[in-house]
């Protein structure tokens, strides 16, 4: 018998199931998505903890007339399916595959990329302005989690949202959880939500009694929408959304579809922001997911009877296992070292550092721009901060970097973790823009390591350096190669690698190694080239550069990063500015958004790989020999 989800396959599709069998359409889809992540990997317990809300929203959309905006979008797998890519499922977050977000180009029914959190509530004001200028009658709804609420960009659309006098339907999906367990004061606010039953058994008691008085009780019970809100107010203080004018629905099952629909119908015929809010379970359905939510978030493939690994990792160590470590080590030795934290503890490698100082931690939520200046605070009180956050997600506190820690001067170090390309997630997650939005920064260090044990040497440097220091380092299996090269960490100097002649290689961090592979493939040609690790992309070591850029025709530089505002460019500049003999080749990415894929299929296409770069270096040269 063919199941449920077969008859799935264009949106809208959903509305062809019978009611009763929406349990089971739900069962399948889990199943559908537990049995495709375990081979592709993705993240896999925030979509268990919506299908049913996913469900709910598809049957009271006409998509894609209708809108839905998700909040950091890694949650919208339902979604997908219920409009029609199950199909693709196969080729999740692979090169040319399926997205893990919304994507606009993908779909019609993804109204707005996503990937990032906060930014949900936002769009949707914008596309309900956008509607009502054109006299549309769209309903637009906006997900959002309960951990996206820490963000303060959610605050400043709530409050905007309060002034609209057309409809939009904000869901709040509570699962109590970002990445890790939430913290803050909404987090504690949505809990006494969640768990007050004073006010909804008080109303429905009241309800039932006036229910059953002849004639005049279903009037009375009509007539008390005012009453309602006398008792929200004395049984769940504050009522922050009514508070700030936002209509509020809830707290409702969100694993209940009827309730919801219902719900989500009534918040449709109110003619103002309405919030809905929606408790789920993170995981839901998958035992090891339920269980661990916070390490089923985004998962590798795995297997599905237990939820371990396929791949064996356990003898890999990462550079932010070694970040970890040292960091800890550091806190020993460092009464005055505090370690920050946006929602990410796990992530950054952070817990063990929490778990041994849970005094000098500070997990302040999706809270990018608040974790900076919070950290700048700490440093002009006398401490010395570390805040650990991925490159895409520094992005969100460039501000915060140039004017709270810059401008101050002030000793705040960034464990910028996930610098480069990072792969699966695609465009709203390479961390491929820090070195250049951080470069015209003044005051800033910026380093980047080349192995495992570089990294290290850098945090030691960096906890004794009195200025903003940014060490950005890629994700995944740290290198241990080229351990030889152990000279201490002085500022603003680098170090040679290997001394030839004709062509220097000026390699930042983990383009080191690629690098060093590039030099054994011209040492197979017979053209024996130099290779120098800048460790310092800012300042530039003028005196490496000044032997480097006379003593050579050709300089080439390389990062994982993009060209235009990088590191290559601005050791063109200092070339141009001095009139150096070498002529200066900036590699790196290019300025544009990386799709989705794997990380050596991504270093292929936008030649960064080793054969790649060591071809087009070759032809530079032999065209720098031809001018001669």
């Amino acid at each position: 018998m063919c199941g449920l989800l077969d008859r799935i396959n264009q949106p809208n599709d959903i509305k062809n199931i019978d009611a009763k069998d929406y349990r089971r359409l739900a069962w399948e889809i889990r199943r559908f998505l537990v049995r495709n992540v375990s081979r592709t990997g993705g993240h896999l317990a925030s979509n268990l903890g919506v299908v049913e809300l996913s469900m709910a929203l598809h049957l009271c959309c006409e998509l894609p007339y209708d809108q839905i905006v998700w909040d950091v979008g890694h949650q919208s797998y339902t979604h997908k399916i219920l409009t029609g890519r199950k199909e693709e499922f196969g080729s999740l977050r692979q090169y040319g595959g399926l997205s893990g977000f919304p994507k606009r180009a993908e779909s019609g029914c993804d109204v707005f990329n996503t990937g990032h959190s906060s930014t949900s509530i936002s769009a949707a004001i914008g596309l309900a302005k956008a509607r009502d200028i054109r006299g549309g009658v769209q309903k637009i709804f906006a997900v959002i989690g309960d951990g996206a609420l820490s963000g303060g960009m959610a605050y400043e659309a709530l409050n905007n949202a309060a002034r609209l006098d057309s409809n939009l339907i904000i869901v709040l999906n509570d699962n109590q959880m970002s990445i890790s367990r939430n913290v803050g004061g909404m987090a504690g606010y949505l809990g006494n939500i969640r768990t007050n039953t004073n006010y909804t058994g008080l109303k429905e008691d009241v309800e039932k009694v006036l229910k059953k008085m002849p004639w005049i009780g279903e009037a009375l019970t009509g007539s008390i929408r005012g009453f309602k809100d006398v008792l929200k107010r004395i049984f769940i203080p504050g009522m922050l959304f009514e508070d700030m004018g936002i209509k509020f629905i809830g707290p409702i099952d969100g694993h209940d579809i009827k309730q919801m629909v219902s719900a989500f119908d009534a918040a449709a015929n109110v003619k103002e922001a309405v919030l809905v809010h929606v408790c789920t379970k993170k995981g839901k359905g998958y035992p090891p997911a339920e269980k661990d939510p916070a390490s089923f978030h985004g998962v590798a493939p795995f297997f599905v009877r237990d939820g371990t690994p396929r791949a064996d990792a356990k003898d890999k160590e990462t550079y932010t296992d070694v970040f970890s470590r040292t960091i800890t080590a550091l806190a020993d030795r460092n009464t005055r070292l505090t370690a920050v934290s946006a929602a990410m503890p796990a992530g950054t490698g952070l817990v063990p550092f929490s778990e041994k100082y849970p005094g000098r931690f500070f997990d302040v939520g999706i809270a990018e721009e608040h974790a900076v200046t919070f950290a700048a605070g700490m440093a002009a009180g006398g401490l010395k901060p570390v805040v650990a956050i991925y490159s895409t997600f520094l992005q969100r506190a460039y501000d915060q970097i140039l004017h709270d820690v810059c401008l101050c001067r002030l000793p705040v170090v960034f464990a910028v973790d996930r610098a480069g390309i990072v792969g699966s997630d695609g465009e709203t997650h390479q961390g491929i823009f820090d070195i250049a939005f951080m470069m015209p920064m003044p005051g800033i260090t910026i380093l980047a390591p080349k192995n495992s044990w570089e990294l290290k040497a850098m945090l030691n440097f960096s906890i004794e350096y009195n200025g903003p220091v940014a060490i950005r380092y890629p994700r995944g299996e740290a290198y241990t190669g080229l351990e030889e090269f152990k000279q201490p960490v002085e500022y603003g100097r680098g170090e040679w690698i290997a001394r030839g002649h004709g062509i220097v290689l000026l390699a930042a961090g983990s383009m080191v190694k690629t690098a060093v592979e590039v030099y054994h493939i011209f040492k197979g040609r017979g053209i024996n080239i130099s290779v120098v690790n800048m460790r310092f992309l800012k300042p530039l070591d003028d005196i490496l550069l000044e032997k480097a850029l006379n003593g050579h025709s050709l300089a080439v530089t390389l990062e994982e990063g993009v060209v235009t505002g990088g590191f290559g460019q601005a050791v063109a500049d200092w070339s141009n500015s001095r009139n150096t003999n070498a002529k200066v080749l900036c590699i790196g990415l290019p300025d544009k958004f990386l799709e989705h894929g794997s990380v050596s299929i991504l270093k292929e296409k936008y030649g960064i790989d080793a054969k790649s770069i060591a071809e087009r270096v070759l032809k530079a040269y032999e065209e720098e020999k031809g001018k001669a």
